[in-house]
């Protein structure tokens, strides 16, 4: 249920109508366009929508295959074929042949495609008759041009043969004839047969009209030259006529053939074009979705309004063509807070707010995307009531106040738990304590009766209310104070103020009148204001308080989970090398045992002989030295082996350096930089280290090896790491807020100090100064120090629904 009957023109639905009919492309998707209605029927709503969604995906995917030609409307034509002996034109006939080739390759791209692919547009198509008979017939009466072809029928083709025949007949006579006037001068040198009421002529002076035997059918609007069918081509022209008349008898036959033929079929057919007409809708409907940003929203078959981003398209059109940009609405209602009252500076979005509510729910239940983010969610209502503008009526003897008194009337009566009540301006119109005291007494019935609804109001009786009365919610369209203009944002939870004294302070109202009207207002009242915004400020700050933690306690929770796996990780790791170790001792040990064991047997089979002896002895010792220096060997590096015959060698001399030259790398004595040698001009060597060029005494330079090189870059690396993780632990644990109220300056500007250099070195783009405004010496020695810093590039007032001038924002 709809109320009043020109709700879509209180929304704007009535410009949604026009922006998807000027995307139709026929009279039959524009037809479809104004019978759609509001539809409670949650299945049939997201049958709608599911079908919408569907031909988003196949115009943004397949949009080259989707057939978009030759969408004519033939019901007329069908409707007058009803009638015997009526039959269709030949241009109808084409056209038809083109319609019903478009519906059979609607349907026949579902069926080339997955099952599972586009299902609500599947069944929307599915049991459409296809006409193939149809089709074929036609394709064999009809020529590319949508004529009839000449074999449409034996009696037409014989009928053109001798038509063509005897017009050929009729042009070589007709020539001759021409010549020979022309050679006598008769008739100009640069003259050509003509045809006058079907008739081919030959135009003459009127001079020699004489001279041409024949009839005269027409003359030139000068009067200086007439047209002459000759005698000789006389009778041919009439044959002529004869076998046009014969061809357009045959014409009218085989369309009357046809017409009889499809008859039966009439119903099916206009079914068909109905098909056609309904793709045609979704599909303009998909287009106005994609120009709008819109979607297809989540649908809960109950009573809800979760919004987050959403948009009014009609004011975002505007406001594109200007170059601006609309702000996003987030509004919720639900079984706890069902009415929202909204309060505000006039020319503030409340209007534009209550009308986004209405038109978005509106054609979500009409089936139509929407502009809102993909989080948001939609319910379905049974019932959209409105009350909005001016309906004062002289007719009826109806002042503004009595038609909006008409209107709650019916909003009492008819409202229920499956309701959304749209009112504005709740309650104006007459004696502001009487208009509040019914406005209150309204409300609280609307409220009783379970309804849901958006309502804005300036009266504060209606505020207060809303705080005490279950299932009403304040909001409030923000004002910025300082700039004296308002936000056009929503904020839930809290009443708002019309912000009268500041609006007239910015149109320039003397101030000896707005001091009269706050000292007649009371000083109480005219900072409820201020109060309200200081709530909402701190408000702010909190959250953003708590949303700091949750994320570092997040941050906390991965920390711990890693190094839980880490420290598994490592028991598992020691675990396997304590077993690996044991397996080594277990083989050396067994080792060991056969080495001895041998070394007795071999000592006993040689019978004490003392040089057979010495020799197991020497044997054995050297096994025991390999078995205590092989840990050694594995601590150390590989290339740091030698064999043993070369540690038992003479030490070779060390062999003279040589000398530096240019292309080497090289260090300073006692310095890890390494460099390159650019150029060696006897003892002095030119060397760059990175980016800097020095010269230096060769006997101050070292020449680096590879592998020396890889050493040190190693060990700088490892060095490194530790202060990286140094740094990375302070950032993790470093604050982007510091706290100095209450300090004394010297005080605070130390701890200051202390933060930015943190915050410069962590690399933090962003921090918060709050020092609070008190008298604002405090504030002045911070920026004072902050304007010396380099690091700083800028700092200013926090927003000032953040803190305002009690807070610096700096950015490093």
């Amino acid at each position: 249920m709809i109320y009043p009957s020109n709700f879509e023109q209180k929304v704007g639905f009535d410009t949604v109508r026009n922006l998807l009919q000027e995307r139709c492309l026929s009279s039959i998707g524009r037809e479809e366009v104004e019978l759609t209605v509001f539809s409670p029927v949650y299945d049939e709503v997201v049958r709608r929508l599911a079908e919408t969604r569907e031909m988003m995906d196949i115009l943004m995917e397949e949009a080259d295959a989707w057939p978009v030609s030759y969408y004519f409307d033939l019901r007329e034509m069908l409707s007058r074929l009803r009638v015997e002996g009526t039959f269709p034109q030949e241009s109808e006939l084409f056209d038809l042949q083109r319609s019903l080739s478009t519906i059979r390759d609607l349907v026949q791209f579902f069926a080339r495609r997955d099952e599972t692919r586009y299902v609500a547009l599947r069944a929307c198509a599915e049991g459409t008759a296809l006409f193939p008979e149809v089709l074929k017939r036609l394709d064999g009466l009809l020529n590319a041009h949508g004529l009839l072809k000449d074999n449409a029928s034996s009696a037409l083709a014989q009928i053109r043969r001798d038509l063509f025949q005897v017009q050929g007949s009729i042009s070589r006579t007709l020539h001759s004839i021409l010549r020979k006037a022309q050679s006598e001068g008769f008739v100009e040198k640069d003259a050509a047969p003509s045809v006058r009421d079907g008739r081919l002529v030959i135009p003459v002076s009127p001079s020699f009209k004489r001279k041409l035997r024949g009839i005269v059918h027409d003359e030139s609007a000068t009067g200086k030259t007439v047209y002459i069918e000759p005698a000789e081509v006389v009778e041919a022209n009439n044959r002529v006529r004869e076998l046009q008349s014969d061809e357009r008898r045959e014409k009218i036959r085989i369309l009357t053939e046809f017409a009889n033929y499809i008859r039966p079929d009439l119903e099916e057919l206009k079914a068909a074009y109905r098909v056609l007409g309904i793709f045609d809708f979704i599909r303009a409907k998909a287009l106005f979705a994609l120009d709008n940003g819109a979607i297809v929203p989540r649908i809960d078959n109950d009573c809800r309004v979760e919004w987050e981003r959403a948009v009014h398209p009609l004011l975002q059109r505007t406001l594109k063509k200007v170059g601006k940009s609309i702000v996003p609405l987030d509004i919720t209602l639900n079984e706890k807070q069902r009415i929202l009252l909204i309060s505000g500076p006039n020319a503030g979005g409340k209007s534009v707010c209550l009308k986004t509510v209405g038109l978005l729910q509106y054609m979500v239940q009409c089936g139509i995307p929407v502009p809102v983010s993909d989080a948001s969610r939609f319910g379905i209502f049974d019932k959209l009531f409105i009350d909005i503008g001016d309906e004062q009526s002289i007719e009826d003897d109806l002042s503004t106040y009595s038609s909006h008194l008409l209107h709650m009337k019916h909003f009492i009566r008819n409202s229920n738990g499956k309701t959304l009540l749209l009112i504005d301006e709740f309650g104006t119109g007459t004696e502001p304590q009487i208009g509040g005291a019914i406005a209150e007494a309204v409300l609280h019935r609307l409220n009783t009766n379970g309804a849901f609804g958006v309502i804005t109001t300036h009266y504060t009786n209606l505020k207060h209310f809303a705080e005490t009365a279950e299932g009403i919610v304040n909001g409030a369209m923000l004002f910025d104070r300082h700039q004296l203009q308002p936000l056009y944002k929503l904020q839930i939870g809290i009443p708002g103020s019309s912000f009268a004294i500041e609006i007239a302070r910015k149109i320039g109202l003397s101030e000896e009148v707005i001091a009269e009207a706050s000292e007649k207002a009371g000083s109480a009242h005219v900072d409820l204001d201020k109060y309200v915004q200081d709530i909402l400020r701190d408000k702010h700050y909190w959250e953003n308080k708590r949303q700091q933690i949750r994320q570092k306690e997040k941050r906390l929770e991965e920390l711990t989970a890693r190094y839980e796996t880490d420290q598994s990780e490592m028991k598992a790791q020691r675990k396997e090398v304590i077993n690996k170790a044991k397996a080594e001792a277990q083989q050396l040990l067994s080792e060991a045992n056969a080495t001895i064991e041998n070394t007795i047997r071999r000592i006993k089979e040689a019978q004490a002989e003392r040089e057979a002896t010495r020799g197991a002895r020497q044997e054995f010792e050297e096994f025991r030295t390999n078995l205590d220096e092989k840990p050694k060997r594995e601590k150390q590096p590989k290339e740091k082996h030698k064999p043993k015959q070369e540690k038992q060698s003479k030490q070779p001399e060390k062999p003279k350096p040589e000398p530096i030259k240019a292309g080497d790398r090289v260090k300073l004595a006692g310095h890890d930089s390494i460099g390159d040698v650019i150029e060696v001009d006897g003892n002095n060597v030119t060397v760059a280290f990175g980016n800097l060029k020095s010269t230096v005494k060769a006997n101050r330079l070292e020449r680096v090896s590879r592998n020396k090189e890889k050493e040190i870059v190693r060990q700088k690396g490892a060095l490194g790491s530790d202060s990286d993780e140094v740094l990375r632990q302070r950032k993790l644990n470093f604050k982007q807020d510091i706290d100095v109220r209450g300090m004394r300056g010297d005080e605070a500007l130390q701890a200051v100090q202390y933060f930015i250099d943190d915050a410069l070195m962590m690399g933090v783009e962003r921090v918060r100064i709050l020092h609070g405004t008190g008298t604002g010496i405090l504030r002045q020695l911070i920026r004072q120090y902050l304007g010396t810093i380099p690091g700083v590039r800028h700092f200013a007032d926090e927003h000032v629904q953040l803190g305002g001038a009690g807070i610096t924002v700096v950015d490093l």
